[in-house]
């Protein structure tokens, strides 16, 4: 990988660190933590993705911890988001935008350092929708909350075509911008038309349309 492309992905993932790092704080903040639960949140949030897939694939030590601007972005989100709790208030969807930005950038810079690490295309797909999906995953189980992941949504849907549009692109050789931009777009569509149109994947439910053995018939 050249240096400007390298340059370009490291900008696209500190953005993205960014992005979640909002969602994290801002969810404390809908929880009404303290600051340090909060600065807890937002870095978790913004760093939990990226730390699995640099342990899966052996970049060590990973990157969040090695490059203290990760540190500096999400303790920066925290602050800003704790010091302006009126923007939350007022912005209902803030988290869920922020947090489609995020998923958006982390798919794509993490399936494209799994490429770069030889991993094989559909483990980089994978690897890729697991850096996306891992802040979020962590904000959850932080603030007690089933993670959205696994309630239907369509949000490691989202993540998987970014990572698999990257994979593509990269079999294919097209150019690496517009596959970038492209994929990132993708998913942040994907998901944000699954919020607004309440897009989901099968829920599974104890109901079922049989009457078991020995229930008294419906009275309909």
């Amino acid at each position: 990988m050249n240096t400007s492309v390298g340059s370009f992905l490291v900008i696209l993932d500190l953005i993205g660190t960014f992005a979640f790092a909002l969602s994290g704080a801002t969810a404390g903040i809908k929880y009404r933590l303290d600051l340090f639960g909060v600065l807890v949140l937002s870095f978790a949030a913004a760093t939990a993705g990226g730390l699995m897939r640099d342990l899966v694939i052996g970049a060590t030590p990973p990157t969040a911890f090695s490059d203290l601007r990760y540190l500096a972005i999400a303790v920066l989100a925290g602050i800003i988001m704790f010091i302006l709790p009126r923007t939350v208030q007022r912005a209902q969807n803030l988290v869920a935008i922020f947090d489609a930005a995020g998923l958006a950038l982390f798919a794509v810079t993490g399936t494209t350092k799994a490429l770069a690490y030889n991993i094989n295309p559909v483990s980089a797909a994978l690897l890729g929708m697991l850096t996306g999906i891992g802040g979020g995953i962590t904000r959850d189980i932080l603030i007690n909350e089933v993670p959205i992941v696994f309630t239907g949504e369509l949000y490691a849907v989202a993540a998987l075509s970014a990572s698999s549009m990257v994979v593509i692109g990269h079999l294919l050789n097209w150019p690496i911008a517009l596959v970038t931009v492209g994929a990132m777009l993708l998913c942040f569509v994907i998901r944000i038309l699954a919020i607004w149109r309440h897009w989901q994947l099968p829920v599974a439910s104890m109901e079922s349309n049989h009457r078991t053995k020995g229930s008294p018939p419906s009275s309909e």
